[in-house]
């Protein structure tokens, strides 16, 4: 069963019924903030405001800058961050670069919430493309005032993309929400959705973690893959049992965290991760009867 999330995401967990790896996505694994709707009156959005609205973007190390209105035409995946990451003694949040798979390159973070959105965007699947900083937009308030802001990431997903926002909670301020209004109605305009990410439903991060440990390539040359599928199609098995079973568990465990991550196999995340976590055959493998 689908419901839909305040703040753009969709979620697909059914109450009661567990959080399967192997079928969640980004949204059933977030929290998100919706409060900034109510700052929509706060903004000028009387007639012709995306052509008075402005993105600027970074292509080729050159600030572009177009009206709201042309932000869906820009050949977004040439972009460059809009905002340089800083590195210094003394600063409060924390910069880096994280490796994704689903791109097989390092993307920049700043901070350790928005390492996070990138590392769960990866294991959620199909995520084409993660940019930073992608543009700063400006938009005109209700008052004749104007305001800046530079959303954290674009992604670009099987389901369209998602602007996003990293922001934890406790720590938005009134004027962050009218920055974060003015964000979704851009997406809104164009075509995108947007969320304002706070956290994450508990036992995401410590699980994804983990399971992070089994996402490079993995060479198989004792079939163990192959076993692991085998034995998870008869149903739910637990995490101990499903290695046990295999010629070499303790081999086997590692090629297990790899399937698990790659939704070759799911696990249910509403539990922290252990020998009793129950495991299954994906959902995509089930429908194709049972094939790895």
């Amino acid at each position: 069963m689908s419901s839909s999330l305040p703040g753009g995401f969709s979620a697909n967990v059914v109450s009661g019924a567990g959080l399967w790896s192997d079928t969640c996505d980004l949204g059933d694994l977030a929290r998100v903030h919706a409060g900034f709707d109510v700052r929509r009156t706060t903004l000028n959005l009387t007639v012709g405001w995306s052509d008075r609205w402005t993105a600027t973007w970074c292509s080729a190390r050159t600030p572009v800058t177009c009206t709201v209105r042309n932000v869906g035409e820009v050949e977004v995946v040439q972009i460059r961050p809009v905002r340089r990451f800083t590195w210094r003694t003394g600063q409060w949040h924390r910069p880096g670069l994280e490796y994704l798979v689903s791109t097989d390159r390092h993307h920049g973070f700043e901070s350790y919430q928005e390492e996070l959105l990138l590392l769960i965007a990866d294991f959620a699947g199909d995520l084409a493309e993660a940019l930073a900083q992608p543009f700063r937009l400006r938009f005109f308030t209700a008052d004749g005032g104007m305001g800046e802001h530079t959303p954290d990431f674009l992604l670009l997903t099987g389901s369209g993309p998602w602007l996003v926002d990293v922001r934890p909670a406790g720590h938005i301020r009134p004027e962050d929400e009218v920055k974060f209004a003015a964000s979704a109605e851009v997406a809104l305009a164009v075509g995108w959705n947007y969320s304002v990410v706070t956290g994450w439903r508990r036992h995401v991060v410590r699980i994804v973690d983990a399971l992070s440990a089994g996402r490079r390539e993995l060479t198989d040359q004792l079939g163990l893959q192959e076993q692991l599928l085998r034995v998870a199609a008869s149903g739910p098995i637990p995490f101990g049992e499903l290695v046990e079973q295999c010629s070499y568990p303790a081999i086997a465990r590692a090629h297990a965290v790899h399937l698990l991550w790659h939704r070759c196999l799911g696990v249910d995340m509403s539990h922290p991760l252990s020998d009793e976590s129950p495991v299954r055959l994906a959902a995509d493998s089930r429908a194709r009867g049972g094939e790895g």
